[in-house]
């Protein structure tokens, strides 16, 4: 496995990258005002239409390997999976639980100064 780091080739790297720009051009157009900060709209899917190009056409190897190496089987593919999905399932109901209680948070007006 030529040209990796930790195991990770590039294409992981470019993806991390992506989100990282990303991430910080968000944040310097939520500091805007009007409608510039409209702009986090395109940035996030110029981001994520990357990372899907990356991930679904990746570039395979041009140079075919003379031999055969051995081929590691992931047992637990499916237990794995299902764990994920049903983490993801949990963040996003505490997410969506939280999201009321931070929306509806009450504001009371301040008293006014009487001379």
């Amino acid at each position: 496995m030529a040209g990796t780091v930790l195991g990770v080739g590039t294409g992981v790297f470019l993806v991390v990258l992506c989100w990282i720009i990303a991430l910080v051009l968000t944040m310097i157009l939520l500091r805007a005002t009007g409608p510039t900060k409209l702009g986090v709209i395109p940035v996030f899917l110029l981001a994520l239409v990357a990372t899907l190009i990356l991930v679904f056409f990746p570039r395979s190897s041009e140079a075919l390997s003379p031999f055969k190496d051995m081929e590691i089987v992931d047992t637990f593919f499916i237990g794995r999976y299902v764990l994920l999905s049903v983490a993801s399932v949990g963040f996003l109901v505490a997410l969506f639980g939280l999201l009321p209680l931070h929306f509806l948070e009450a504001v009371y007006a301040k008293p006014l100064k009487t001379h």
